[in-house]
């Protein structure tokens, strides 16, 4: 199955909580994302059937291998674009909402070309 950038969404926001929590659950996620818990309850239990992701015996959430090599490339994708449009003079909260709309569609040749610019210009 290929993800969908709601998915994406979901698996980013659990990698970015699991930096500050020891346990993220269903109802840390909601929170974050604003959705309503059946929401995010039927969200979780697609990306667990298509393993992203993990229940433990606690209900904590974990991503698996799959999940967090999905969040970690669109978590790298947020940062460069929000650096790269706050560079450019937009407000940081902009650039961060932007890059949040761009970080699901851009190509990969498109990200390494920002990528390869961004490195150069530091």
């Amino acid at each position: 199955m290929a993800i969908h950038e709601a998915g994406e969404n979901y698996l980013e926001e659990l990698l970015i909580l699991s930096k500050t929590k020891e346990k993220v659950r269903a109802i840390d996620l909601a929170a974050a994302l604003g959705y309503a818990r059946p929401t995010v309850s039927v969200m979780l239990q697609n990306l667990r059937r298509e393993g992203f992701i993990d229940r433990l015996g606690d209900d904590s959430l974990l991503l698996t291998e799959k999940g967090r090599a999905v969040a970690e490339r669109i978590y790298e994708r947020h940062c460069v674009l929000t650096e790269m449009l706050a560079g450019l003079g937009v407000n940081r909260e902009t650039a961060a909402e932007d890059a949040c709309k761009i970080e699901h569609d851009i190509s990969d040749e498109a990200f390494d070309a920002i990528k390869r610019h961004m490195r150069e210009r530091t």
